[in-house]
């Protein structure tokens, strides 16, 4: 059997950066599970995975249009600095929040300035190419949905 559209797959993997930075490993740990053709996993890893075996290794090579995207300048936002923790008023300082809908939303400090803060909502992610190493660790009928 091998990996295709339907089929429950579970994958060990670790993603780098160009720089050879760990980013996410679960190496070790839980393997990944997903159900392939579902949009679960970044698209251009999904398509390295394609007719793989169970127990095949793979290093993957996946440009921003094929994972998180290129940075939109769209999701960068000014906004005063008394709406930023004072332990957050640093460059690439991490922050959570909620949309007007209620939702969760996560963005980082992008630049300072004298009264206001550039915030980043692109995925962190966003504008990098990764390397994954992975390996198929499994590879099943989907449970029904």
């Amino acid at each position: 059997m091998s990996v295709s559209s339907g089929k429950q797959v579970s994958i060990e993997y670790t993603l780098r950066l160009e720089d050879q930075s760990v980013v996410d490993t679960n190496v070790g740990a839980d393997p990944l599970i997903y159900v392939h053709g579902t949009q679960q996993i970044v698209p251009g890893l999904e398509k390295a995975l394609e007719g793989m075996e169970v127990g095949e290794s793979k290093q993957v090579e996946v440009p921003p249009e094929e994972s998180y995207g290129i940075p939109d300048a769209s999701a960068f936002r000014e906004v005063r600095k008394d709406y930023v923790p004072s332990e957050a008023m640093h460059l690439g300082a991490q922050l959570q929040g909620r949309s007007q809908s209620g939702q969760v939303v996560y963005a980082r400090v992008a630049q300072l300035k004298e009264e206001t803060v550039i915030v980043d909502f692109n995925h962190p992610l966003a504008g990098k190419t990764l390397y994954f190493d992975v390996k198929v660790l499994n590879i099943q009928e989907a449970p029904p949905a």
